[in-house]
């Protein structure tokens, strides 16, 4: 694998700036497939490795540029939790860490780089040498994954029975008696405008 300073730049450029969640991100990465004994993501282990993240923030971009995971590739997930955290599974063993970023941290970063007055600056470098127990606490757990959310080919494609749209992966619910997608059931991200 590459090395923390070829990761961020990597990171960086995918996300577009550096900034703390960028360095949180890329080292949770690093630590992450540490503990669970994976050291080529993007090549010879590409298959043994599915990650879920907690948040939509910077350190999701990160976790993508170094895992090579993505959610287009089933091999990320996003369970919206709001937390800065990252679960790393091991597919071939079922290994699993947890890895949650420590909100103590952002304080800490004073004891680090107290010369520099711009706390968004000083986190930014002080995440980059902080020991690792001093920015996250690591959980060994057990994910069950559903069959449905495994990387691979659709398992299932059916047809909503309501407004015609194709459903994949188990996404489908019984709504009286008919097969219907999630939008049709009241449980969209959108409403359609009817017009004239």
């Amino acid at each position: 694998m590459e090395s923390f300073e070829e990761l961020l730049e990597i990171s960086t450029r995918i996300h577009g700036h550096v900034c703390p969640g960028q360095v949180l991100g890329v080292r949770l990465s690093m630590l992450g497939l540490k503990e669970i004994g994976l050291d080529d993501p993007k090549g010879k282990d590409r298959k043994e490795l599915y990650v879920i993240v907690e948040i939509d923030r910077c350190a999701t971009d990160a976790i993508q540029s170094v895992t090579g995971c993505s959610i287009g590739k089933r091999t990320l997930y996003w369970q919206d939790n709001g937390i800065m955290a990252a679960t790393f599974v091991h597919l071939g063993s079922g290994e699993a860490v947890r890895i949650v970023a420590l909100e103590e941290s952002r304080e800490l970063s004073k004891k680090y780089c107290d010369h520099i007055l711009d706390k968004h600056q000083r986190q930014l470098e002080a995440y980059k040498i902080m020991p690792e127990h001093e920015l996250f606490r690591v959980e060994r757990v057990v994910v069950d994954i559903p069959k449905e959310n495994l990387p691979g080919k659709p398992m299932r494609r059916v047809q909503c029975q309501l407004c015609g749209d194709w459903v994949q992966d188990s996404r489908d619910v019984v709504l009286e008696g008919k097969i219907a997608c999630r939008n049709c059931t009241g449980n969209g991200y959108f409403r359609k405008i009817i017009s004239n």
